[in-house]
């Protein structure tokens, strides 16, 4: 299993275009300037579990009355990107089911406003296979983004080359690593609509692929797209639990209980180091947003850089 998973991983990074020989290589903009000199910022947007909720909430709702939808999403998204040079846009599954939009069209319009807004990557949520493994790929020409799973062994099923375990995304003089991770499929989703896929421990698959990122492709920054859920009672795998057990995460982007964050929480690593988590509950009630600015500090990019993050709070819709 470890060598199917090094060598799919491997794999994948030769498809991004980034050939495994042009990791001794420094970049362009190395030799060109003294890397004291620089300064690049970038913004993060994200959201998650918006459930086929594509137009507002009703008027007359008790709770969420006009909020939401996918055109002020789309409006909001627009405005912050004409602002800002670097930015990304994440979502953390559990695009489908809620809405009968799901129930008559099966996912097409909700991947396609995805792709409107210009979305870079997106994580599978267990209610992405309720119309099956044949379902979602039959919506997958949709989505002009990559979905990310590094913990679903997808081999021998439909889904096997569409799904892939990571992406790197550059931003300016950043490059970003992206990996992503699902929750347990036993119990949630009817078991004919996953059959063929096994689900692999999130930790150690977490810590393979961020390996591989942090050290042989040398991204600056690591983003996990999770939906395997905040925090239990029951103390089940939870993104506070993956954060506390692996190394070199800097960012996880969470989903599926539907976890309404005023603002990100910072929280240790293995070895002491600072993970953000945030996760902007559900129906694209709210879009999350993080700003960061990356400096230089030393002469070498291997030697490090300096990082603050300007969190603000998750914007209502």
């Amino acid at each position: 299993m470890e060598e199917w998973y090094q060598n799919k991983s491997r794999r994948n990074f030769i498809k991004t275009g980034i050939g495994l020989a042009a990791l001794s290589v420094a970049p362009s903009w190395a030799a060109a300037e003294p890397l004291n000199d620089w300064e690049e910022h970038l913004t993060i947007l994200h959201t998650n579990d918006w459930h086929s909720r594509i137009d507002p909430f009703p008027e007359n709702d008790a709770k969420y009355p006009g909020m939401g939808g996918a055109a002020r999403r789309a409006a909001l998204i627009n405005q912050i990107r004409a602002e800002k040079n670097h930015l990304i846009l994440l979502d953390a599954g559990d695009v489908f089911q809620g809405t009968p939009y799901f129930n008559f069209y099966g996912g097409e319009p909700e991947f396609k406003l995805m792709s409107t807004m210009g979305y870079d990557a997106c994580t599978l949520g267990n209610h992405d296979f309720d119309n099956g493994i044949e379902g979602l790929v039959k919506m997958l020409p949709f989505a002009e983004f990559p979905f990310i799973n590094c913990n679903y062994d997808v081999r021998n099923t439909a889904l096997e080359e569409k799904i892939i375990p990571w992406k790197i995304i550059r931003r300016g003089r950043l490059k970003i690593g992206i990996l992503g991770l699902g929750v347990e499929l036993q119990g949630l989703v009817l078991e004919k609509n996953f059959k063929g896929i096994r689900y692999l421990n999130p930790v150690l698959c977490a810590e393979n692929t961020v390996k591989f990122l942090k050290f042989e492709a040398e991204c600056d920054f690591i983003i996990c797209l999770s939906h395997l859920g905040y925090q239990y009672k029951d103390g089940k795998m939870s993104d506070l639990i993956l954060a506390s057990n692996t190394e070199n995460i800097d960012l996880i982007i969470g989903g599926h209980t539907h976890t309404f964050m005023e603002k990100p929480v910072i929280v240790s690593n293995r070895i002491g180091r600072p993970v953000t988590i945030h996760q902007v509950g559900w129906a694209g009630l709210r879009l999350g947003r993080l700003d960061y600015v990356f400096s230089s500090i030393n002469n070498v990019k291997n030697q490090g850089f300096s990082r603050n993050e300007f969190f603000k709070k998750s914007i209502a819709i």
